[in-house]
Order: structure tokens, then C-alpha cells, then sequence
């Protein structure tokens, strides 16, 4: 037999309290979105895609698993997926701030390290300027642990 009572007064907190507790941690859920999903075309656009028996092997990149677990970790800490540029940001800095002006390296260490190079296209943002030099970084992944070892920039 329990020696305390759960419905005596006193054991549980009033259900008002419980309700403003509820409410007022309820908006923090907004401080961590989520990454957009992926758009998907429309079905009519979707269905004239012809995909091929056997996927073309010029210009293929083959990735493992790791390297690509690797490869998300460093750009996602290098630009990450909700920043946008400033306020009045030149054309120049606008291409800096879309993934796709990036180039990647990836290679294996020891001990299960996995060393990502992330930098400029080369063209990509030079808008008639001077090449971008010190856009990048170096990031050493702990590929098990999914972890970000330590980054040069």
C-alpha cells in the first residue's frame, strides 16, 4: 500500500499553472526550425522525366555514406541553411551566400577523420572583380561521432 495519495491536495500542481507552464514554453518550439523540405516539381513536370536503365558514368561522383554525412556537417556549419544576406548586399556578396557557388574536397584521415574543403567556385562570384580568396575552410569530421573536430578558415 502507497503511503502517499496522488489525489490529495497539495501532490499535483494546479492545472492552471500547468496550462500557463504549457503555453509559455510552447512559442519556444519556434526558436528551432526546421530545414525546409525539398520542392518538388508538379506531377505533369514530374512525369516526362525519363530515367535512364543505367545511370551515365562521365562526369558521376560516387560519395560514401561517411563522406557525405561529412560533407552536410562542414557546409552546414560553414552556411548554414537559413542565412541570407544582409540588407543591401552586393551581387558579389549574394553569390557567396548560396551553396551552389561552393566547391567541396573531401578527403579520408585516420581514425576515422574526414577532412571537407569548402570554397569558392572558381568564376563563380568574381563579377568582374578579383578572384574570392578567403571565403573557406577546412573542417576536420569526426565521421562516427558526426561531429566538427576543428575547422581552419
Amino acid at each position: 500500500m502507497s503511503t502517499t495519495d496522488p489525489h490529495r491536495p497539495g501532490n499535483t500542481p494546479p492545472p492552471l499553472l500547468v496550462g500557463l507552464l504549457l503555453c509559455a514554453l510552447l512559442p519556444a518550439c519556434a526558436l528551432f526550425p526546421r530545414p525546409p523540405r525539398p520542392i518538388h516539381a508538379p506531377p505533369a513536370e514530374a512525369a516526362a522525366v525519363t530515367f535512364p536503365m543505367d545511370l551515365p558514368t562521365k562526369g558521376s561522383v560516387s560519395l560514401s555514406g561517411p563522406t557525405l554525412a561529412a560533407i552536410q556537417l562542414a557546409m552546414e556549419d560553414f552556411l548554414p541553411w537559413d542565412t541570407h544576406p544582409h540588407e543591401g548586399a552586393t551581387p558579389r556578396e549574394v553569390c557567396l551566400y548560396q551553396r551552389e557557388s561552393y566547391d567541396v574536397i573531401a578527403s579520408p584521415g585516420a581514425e576515422g577523420i574526414i577532412y571537407v574543403e569548402l570554397f569558392p567556385r572558381t568564376g563563380a562570384c568574381e563579377m568582374g572583380g578579383p578572384p574570392v580568396m578567403d571565403f573557406s575552410a577546412i573542417y576536420a569530421i569526426d565521421a562516427k561521432g558526426k561531429r566538427i573536430l576543428a575547422v581552419r578558415r
